[in-house]
């Protein structure tokens, strides 16, 4: 199935989409394809930040190539460090409560839920950047947290108990 497509059905399925995405590996051992998730998945929440970013240039007289600057430095070299860091984490604490996958298997559950939720994120920046806070900006927020938080439990949870080949 197309990335779009795996997306979209990671809101019914988040278990099955993991499996299958990291069936493809072969070994289980993919670490290319973790690389090119998170990366993936913070450089569409980066591209988010731009009309938020905008407005609040406009708003504040900031420049707005500074602002943008902070975005990508956080985004595409500080994230993917701490979402590997988070990632560990999970994966102890899953041991921690008799969980038997792979470091490969958290990191690709975290990375998946992150791509898999970033539409919402995208929503989030043009509510952001057009509408500005206020209630609508804060429910898609909520729902983007939501969605991301509940296909990274699924999935996680997928490859701790097993639930892949290579898991």
């Amino acid at each position: 199935m197309s990335l779009t497509g795996d997306i979209i059905a990671s809101y019914r399925r988040p278990g099955d989409v993991l499996a299958r995405r990291m069936g493809r590996d072969g070994d289980g051992r993919g670490e290319g394809r973790a690389l090119i998730t998170v990366m993936l998945a913070c450089g569409l929440i980066f591209v988010a930040q731009w009309p938020r970013l905008s407005r609040e240039a406009y708003l504040s007289g900031q420049e707005v190539q500074m602002l943008m600057g902070g975005a990508l430095m956080g985004w595409l070299f500080i994230a993917p460090l701490a979402l590997y860091a988070l990632a560990a984490v999970s994966h102890l604490a899953a041991r921690l409560m008799g969980g038997q996958g792979t470091w490969y298997g958290a990191r690709m559950a975290l990375f998946w839920a992150l791509l898999a939720a970033s539409p919402l994120w995208l929503l989030w920046g043009l509510v952001a950047g057009f509408v500005g806070a206020g209630p609508a900006l804060n429910l898609i927020g909520v729902a983007a947290l939501g969605a991301f938080l509940a296909i990274w439990i699924v999935g996680l949870h997928r490859v701790e108990t097993g639930g892949t080949a290579q898991a």
